[in-house]
């Protein structure tokens, strides 16, 4: 039985490489979802009028891996305190956001926030959206496995792969075996 996941944690080419080594994942998709644009192009997801947000979607067995582990991955690999940014990203587009594909998802990730702000009553609150999925467009395929194609570029050697080490070094436990 597979299960959906969608998640936007800024860039959706950093959330893409994390999340296409954990185990129990089958289908990791780049794309926009919480806006009002019908059927958004990059260029206009990027320009922050479309109210889209860079998300991955995910399809998984939970069977191998619980949703919670999802989250787990999702808040330990970008900063859900900051709003509407991650890192050089800036606008609403690269918000920290968790479209839910059933109430027991949304549950689950109100309760994981709520346990991050009650056990770091000294730092800065999780500002996360959790909302209901309206509808996920899938982005344009030179978007699809980025990293994978592109490990030259620049972007990718500063930012992604630090955050796939950090990732492999944290959650050694949740990734696929080769």
């Amino acid at each position: 039985m597979k299960s959906i996941a969608v998640l936007g944690g800024g860039c959706f080419w950093c959330t893409e490489a994390v999340f296409k080594m954990i185990k129990g994942i089958s289908v990791v998709k780049p794309g926009y979802a919480g806006g009002n644009t019908e059927n958004p192009t990059y260029d206009q997801v990027c320009s922050g009028t479309t109210g889209h947000a860079e998300v991955i979607y995910l399809e998984y067995d939970p069977a191998l891996v619980k949703y919670t582990d999802l989250l787990t991955v999702f808040f330990g690999s970008h900063d859900p305190t900051t709003l509407n940014r991650q890192g050089n990203d800036i606008g609403t587009q690269y918000r920290s956001v968790i479209f839910y594909t059933t109430e027991e998802q949304k549950k689950e990730a109100e309760d994981f926030i709520k346990d991050i702000n009650e056990s770091n009553k000294d730092g800065k609150p999780v500002v996360t959206e959790v909302v209901p999925l309206p509808k996920f467009y899938e982005a344009e395929n030179y978007h699809h496995d980025y990293f994978a194609n592109h490990p030259g570029n620049p972007y990718c050697q500063v930012i992604i792969n630090p955050k796939l080490e950090k990732v492999q070094h944290k959650f050694a436990d949740l990734l696929k075996t080769l």
